[in-house]
């Protein structure tokens, strides 16, 4: 089973890019993030034509998270994070496919900091961090993917002096993420590939994918019943290459049958 997620950043805008990576990468379950599009922009009929059943989570002009399942359906379908309940953004959706749950988010992007985004992001991640408890004390197979907008360590990042004063590699914001995989999730692609440089955003600006100054910021954090199935992981690079590409690159698993 290939599990991908990926930022398109504006669902509409690139669709033709989206459309051309599920026919050529054809993951089982893709996570999407920052669809930029409210409900009924979204274009559900054109992701079915590919093969796509969806679960759909949009917000007007902003944010926006989807799970995609091909040739099926998500199940027992969730949109929200308990904590605040007067949050209206979009940010994250989970649901069941084929026995395994998957979450999707989008987390804050925190800038400018300090500030109330930055506040924002931090309260986002102890309402993750209390999802995530919740899906490890229930024991069963998880993942929960997306763009989590954070840096985890110096090795995640082309120039970490470059970056010291942005709200994704800021020591509260690393602390809280190293504190959520320690609670007992993998990280998938430090997990097979501990050490090598794998990057899955490189800004417009720059020429940064053409210098390979990327940062790693979309992660795939699996369960303890989970992770002992996992057998590849890997980034869709040559997409970032495409035109009119989104800057993020798809990042997917490959799971084995339990």
């Amino acid at each position: 089973m290939k599990i991908a997620t990926y930022n398109v950043n504006g669902i509409n805008a690139r669709l033709p890019i989206l459309l051309r990576w599920l026919d050529e990468a054809k993951p089982d379950v893709a996570c999407l993030q920052e669809l930029k599009a409210p409900q009924e922009k979204i274009p559900e009929a054109a992701v079915r034509a590919a093969g796509y059943g969806a679960a759909w989570h949009g917000q007007k002009g902003w944010n926006g998270v989807a799970i995609l399942v091909r040739g099926g359906e998500p199940e027992d379908v969730r949109r929200d994070l308990s904590g605040e309940p007067d949050d209206a953004q979009s940010r994250y959706i989970e649901a069941t496919v084929r026995g395994i749950r998957v979450g999707c988010l989008y987390l804050p992007n925190g800038n400018p900091l300090p500030g109330p985004k930055f506040d924002y992001k931090l309260r986002w991640l102890d309402r993750l961090a209390t999802r995530a408890a919740e899906l490890l004390d229930e024991g069963g197979a998880v993942v929960l993917a997306g763009d989590y907008n954070v840096i985890p360590t110096d090795l995640d990042v082309y120039n970490p002096a470059r970056w010291v004063n942005d709200a994704l590699f800021q020591p509260e914001v690393r602390e809280a993420f190293r504190r959520l995989v320690d609670s007992g999730w993998a990280d998938a692609v430090r997990s097979l590939h501990p050490t090598e440089r794998i990057y899955t955003f490189y800004d417009y600006f720059r020429n940064a994918f053409g210098r390979n100054a990327g940062l790693r910021i979309d992660h795939l954090l699996l369960s303890p019943a989970l992770a002992p199935r996992l057998s590849a992981v890997g980034v869709d690079r040559d997409v970032r290459g495409w035109e009119k590409s989104s800057d993020h690159v798809p990042t997917w698993i490959e799971i084995a049958d339990a």
